[in-house]
């Protein structure tokens, strides 16, 4: 009978347990994930059942660390995953935090764009520490992403985006993420995909400022391939400034509408 261990075809027993299989292959595993879920009592494997066995604290080595980092998947989702291209434009509070969330899903490729670099002001809700201070976005959070997955293929573009560049940028992304905090910029790269590029979806942002209540922020279907996140009202100001808790809400909002396109699934 054909599994999946740590994602490579095994054959085993038929009959045989998840447990039972651990203990004949790696009987120091602490950690069995059965179908994307941790077990922690023994279960009968079928026909195409995945099993992902994980000792505590140890360092894999390469061939096997993309399966481990894929093993709380749902089956079937890392294919096609892996095989998706996307874009994000600004790498703020939004950008670098959707960027994470898709490497730690293990995206296939991620083009990153910004022209801006790492500040001081940043850190209270931007996905950089101290060290990435003076250093271009692009090149603090491709550093950073091969720290979190190195399977994950960046493109890094350090350029201002506008209405002459747009196209060019993006042209070979499967989805464009737009994470600007200026709402001109926003409302350029929203208009040039929806105008020049209507076959691409694009995941846009408004409204995510301050503390208010986490339940306002909602992701919306405007148009077939154009969706909108956030409460579209509290925008930042003096008084209502960008905080860490609701931008990361709002760019979770944005990252998770990616992975339901990239799996079909077309409805907010």
């Amino acid at each position: 009978m054909r599994i999946l261990l740590n994602e490579k075809p095994c054959n085993v027993e038929y009959g045989e347990t998840a447990f039972q299989v651990r203990d004949r292959i790696k009987e120091e595993a602490d950690v069995v994930v059965y179908n994307g879920f941790i077990i922690k009592e023994d279960v009968p494997l079928n026909e195409n059942d995945r099993l992902v066995l994980i000792k505590r604290g140890e360092i894999p080595g390469e061939d096997e660390l993309e399966a481990l980092l894929a093993a709380r998947h749902t089956p079937g989702v890392h294919e096609k995953v892996k095989e998706a291209t996307v874009g994000i434009a600004g790498l703020g509070g939004l950008g670098s935090n959707i960027a994470v969330s898709l490497a730690r899903i293990g995206i296939g490729k991620l083009l990153l764009v910004d022209f801006d670099i790492v500040e001081p002001s940043n850190l209270n809700r931007q996905q950089y520490f101290i060290k990435h201070i003076g250093m271009y976005k692009t090149e603090a959070l491709k550093e950073l992403i091969s720290q979190i997955n190195p399977f994950v293929q960046v493109e890094i573009k350090t350029i201002y985006l506008d209405e002459t560049n747009v196209e060019e940028c993006f042209k070979a992304v499967d989805i464009v993420v737009e994470s600007f905090d200026n709402a001109k910029c926003k409302a350029t790269l929203v208009n040039e995909v929806l105008s020049k590029m209507p076959h691409k979806k694009i995941v846009s942002a408004s409204g995510m400022a301050g503390y208010a209540s986490n339940n306002i922020i909602k992701t919306q279907k405007i148009r077939d391939n154009f969706y909108l996140v956030g409460d579209l009202t509290s925008e930042a100001k003096p008084g209502n400034g960008l905080m860490a808790p609701r931008v990361s809400i709002a760019a979770n909002h944005q990252a998770n509408m990616v992975l339901r396109l990239i799996l079909g699934e077309k409805e907010a």
